[in-house]
């Protein structure tokens, strides 16, 4: 399906709904949006399949509902490391940020690049970003890394970190602890002592996602 920009919009603001809006203003997004179901965002990325240069307009809106659909329209290998960079540094909504890290960020080829230079960022979104492919390096390869000094690092910026670098922060200590048993005590004991999301509400079946909680259950389903 071709289709321009307005008509895009169009679409996405014809999807829009009440409850989606509301949904997004309550976890941190701001007015410019439609309240598009991810459902249907997706939906209408199937039928318009990758067009980069489409996403590129979409993503200029601000629009947080064409920022989601952009992203399943770009192509990673077409954005140079500083247009990535940009990009991850201009999101204001923390889930649009990691749909950019799990789809574009992930399948960039200068992610390792980016991954080292994002870990001492001051920016919330690029470290968050930052720790997100951290946490993936930890899981796929962690071969490079010193966890001992992630760990370290960890314990000391953790409990004071902005929110949206708290969570994927947390997500690179949860990872050494289910992954590699040699460090699980310390990252059991980080975890314990910063108490970052103790109290953290999960619905019935959800395992929280405080450390000690989620890497203990994590590895007990291992066997």
């Amino acid at each position: 399906m071709t289709m321009n920009l307005d008509e895009t919009l169009a679409q996405l603001k014809a999807l829009g709904n009440e409850k989606m809006r509301a949904q997004n203003t309550k976890h941190g997004a701001g007015d410019h949006q439609f309240g598009v179901r991810r459902g249907d965002v997706r939906k209408l990325a199937k039928q318009i399949k990758t067009n980069h240069e489409l996403a590129q307009a979409l993503w200029k809106t601000g629009n947080i509902d064409a920022r989601f659909l952009a992203i399943l329209l770009l192509k990673a290998k077409s954005l140079s490391a500083d247009e990535m960079d940009r990009m991850v540094r201009s999101v204001t909504f923390v889930e649009v940020a990691d749909w950019l890290t799990s789809y574009v960020v992930k399948k960039h080829p200068d992610k390792e690049t980016l991954r080292q230079s994002w870990m001492d960022s001051d920016d919330p979104m690029a470290a968050r970003a930052g720790w997100s492919l951290t946490a993936e390096r930890i899981v796929r390869r962690p071969e490079g890394l010193d966890l001992e000094a992630l760990l370290d690092r960890i314990e000391s910026q953790m409990g004071s970190a902005a929110p949206e670098v708290q969570w994927t922060m947390n997500a690179a200590l949860a990872e050494i602890g289910i992954h590699h048993p040699k460090h699980r005590q310390r990252a059991l004991a980080v975890g314990e002592v910063l108490g970052v999301f103790r109290d953290y509400p999960v619905s019935k079946g959800c395992t929280s996602p405080f450390a000690p909680i989620w890497i203990s259950e994590m590895v007990r389903r291992q066997g």
